[in-house]
């Protein structure tokens, strides 16, 4: 029996992958990673000419097909229009990474006794109902269809442990984001339910879970959130997810599904 070889485990050549929120930031640097890993990409946006051009960077850098789609993922109707939109241009969808969120971090953000209910509405609507809808129709009208599948959903570490609110002390980060951990608690405790669900399909469903990564926030919860990490720093935007996503979407982790993986420096490990 002949066994592909570790170069080969990773390539994700002839393999289409869907990112939700995929315009910016760690979206952004998922949908590059699997580009560079060989896949052509699907990029979603609320708003269309951004994720076009993050779509076009990335076609721009890698030589891959990048396209890219507006959705608000708390609609199903639009969300199945876009999964149909996806099919008609790419012709199938083989990983799916459910990315598309929010969090409210302003000093206007309100703590636990004070929050209106649209906040919380709003943030459950889009992180947790979100990642149902998208996983639900790729599901039905692409992977079940086609016998195989990859889903990735993103937590975070702040849906595994609480926060430690002193991070924020003389910073212009106030509130809470009691939402937030609800919506990220319930997308990792979801993955291992799919993953369940979905192993008769050959569909495989993993999770990673990010700490902080550095997007130029106040100094002081930089200081003051490395200080708390065993590593003692944040996470590297446009580095430190491209390997673990890779990793997932590919053959390397076959035998791998309902798993949650933080991605945080040891955070989560003290």
């Amino acid at each position: 029996m002949t066994f592909p070889t570790s170069r080969e485990l990773f390539n994700l050549a002839g393999q289409v992958a869907l990112v939700t929120g995929g315009a910016r930031n760690l979206g952004h640097d998922m949908a590059l990673a699997l580009a560079e890993a060989g896949a052509d990409v699907a990029i979603t946006s609320r708003h269309l000419e951004s994720a076009r051009k993050s779509a076009a960077e990335i076609a721009r850098l890698t030589g891959h097909k990048a396209a890219g789609f507006t959705c608000d993922v708390r609609s199903e109707d639009q969300v199945a229009a876009m999964v149909d939109a996806v099919l008609a241009e790419f012709g199938k969808i083989d990983i799916l990474v459910n990315n598309a969120g929010n969090v409210v971090s302003t000093p206007e953000n309100k703590p636990l006794d004070q929050r209106p209910l649209s906040e919380w509405e709003f943030t459950i609507d889009v992180n947790l109902k979100g990642t149902f809808l998208c996983s639900k129709h790729v599901v039905a009208r692409a992977m079940k269809p086609a016998g195989r599948g990859v889903i990735i959903n993103i937590g975070s570490t702040a849906g595994m442990v609480g926060k430690d609110h002193r991070d924020y002390a003389g910073t212009a980060i106030g509130g809470t984001t009691v939402d937030y951990s609800a919506s990220k608690g319930g997308v990792i405790s979801m993955t291992r339910e799919m993953a369940c669900f979905l192993a008769q399909y050959n569909i495989r469903v993993n999770c990673i879970s990010p700490g902080a990564f550095w997007r130029r926030q106040d100094d002081n919860f930089v200081r003051q959130y490395s200080d708390r990490v065993p590593m003692r720093r944040m996470g590297q935007d446009g580095k430190e997810m491209k390997g673990p996503i890779v990793f997932l979407a590919s053959e390397a982790s076959s035998y791998v599904t309902g798993i949650n993986l933080p991605v945080d420096g040891g955070l989560t490990a003290w």
